[in-house]
């Protein structure tokens, strides 16, 4: 069993940036890929990234490729999207997600464990 919990949500100008954390709290298995996705209102919910237990692979969609960096923290258990040139179109509700195992993935069926999601607005 694991409980995602997130945060660094919040308000931002466009152009501007915000650090989103994770944190895999109560995990009781030795490796987990982690990944980030998002729905935005009225929207299905998509891939953002994704990154690999040891933190060597990791996957971007391509409307946040060159902007917003995923890692991760194994001693924290924590899993950090950092968000740069944030625009209106990123507004959503972003989701952290554990899918057990070593291997990552882009797909949100895949994945294991969710956490609640935190609000993202980015105004224009």
């Amino acid at each position: 069993q694991v409980q995602l919990v997130e945060s660094g949500g919040g308000l931002v100008q466009a152009g501007g940036s915000l650090r989103l954390s994770c944190a895999a709290v109560r995990s009781t298995f030795s490796s987990y890929a982690m990944g980030w996705f998002r729905r935005a209102p009225g929207k299905e919910r998509e891939f953002v990234a994704a990154i690999s237990w040891s933190g060597g692979s990791t996957y971007y969609a391509d409307s946040v490729k060159g902007r917003f960096t995923i890692s991760r923290d194994n001693a924290k258990n924590t899993v950090y999207l950092q968000m740069n040139n944030l625009k209106p179109e990123d507004t959503a509700v972003y989701y952290c997600a554990v899918r057990i195992g070593e291997v990552v993935s882009t797909l949100l069926w895949e994945y294991d464990y969710w956490g609640q999601g935190t609000q993202v607005t980015v105004s224009s």
